[in-house]
């Protein structure tokens, strides 16, 4: 059966792109190259729920917003 789920993914200040899936709690990796990113968030996503034996209910995508604050 297969399954889908929203990727946050971020580059942070070395050049590391980051993937989390909000769905999940505590499923992330991070990869220097994108392909090498997405292969290790499948395999994180395949293994959490393997391990967590858990009914996912993945969340409908809205979008994202970049907000900013003064302070």
């Amino acid at each position: 059966m297969k399954k889908e789920f929203n990727v946050v993914i971020e580059q942070d200040s070395e050049g590391y792109f980051i993937a989390s899936v909000p769905e999940l709690s505590g499923c992330h990796t991070q990869a220097k190259s994108f392909d090498t990113l997405m292969k290790r968030i499948r395999e994180a996503i395949e293994l959490y729920l393997e391990t967590e034996q858990i009914e996912a209910h993945p969340s409908a995508f809205v979008g994202v917003q970049r907000v900013t604050v003064t302070v």
